[in-house]
């Protein structure tokens, strides 16, 4: 059985933790994070400057005339290193380490291709019940997966109370 086990910011310990309960044994677990490219994409962008123009490179130490994308790369590479650490540590079984890049919902789907289950968790409203608790991009990996799907709640669900009313059917 192979598993595969989103590791996002703010949810991943729910995952992680779900993964230890519905994983058998001798399931392969795959830790997934992946870096969306957007943010260090529009830092590049902005370097490149209007109408093509570019800042000259600077040779100061604080890298002031040096693209910023880039830097925003290293950091998200970083934290996603930090992230899938802790993932791991917090698993306590062996597992392996996937990083892409890429649009997040995109790089999802498409790592889950051949998987027995992919674990993620709500990314939406957390107060209540219902469709608002996924994001546009959980939404689109529960809508789009190739394998079945466990959907946790990062933390305590809210309770039934927070359902809308029926509808009046007269």
């Amino acid at each position: 059985m192979a598993v595969v086990v989103w590791v996002a910011e703010g949810t991943w310990r729910a995952c992680v933790d779900a993964a230890r309960v519905h994983a058998p044994p001798g399931a392969e677990v795959v830790l997934l994070h992946v870096s969306d490219r957007d943010v260090p994409g529009a830092a590049h962008g902005a370097f490149a400057g209007l109408m093509g123009r570019r800042h000259p490179r600077g040779d100061h130490a604080d890298g002031w005339g040096s693209d910023p994308g880039s830097r925003l790369e290293e950091l998200a590479d970083a934290a996603g290193h930090g992230l899938l650490d802790a993932a791991a540590e917090r698993l306590g079984r062996p597992c392996h380490r996937v990083e892409r890049a890429g649009r997040t919902e995109r790089e999802v789907v498409a790592a889950a291709e051949g998987a027995d289950l992919l674990v993620l968790a709500r990314d939406g409203d957390r107060t209540h019940l219902g469709p608002r608790s996924l994001g546009p991009a959980a939404r689109f990996v529960v809508d789009h997966a190739p394998c079945p799907v466990l959907l946790v709640w990062p933390g305590a669900a809210p309770g039934t109370a927070t359902l809308p009313p029926e509808p009046d059917r007269r």
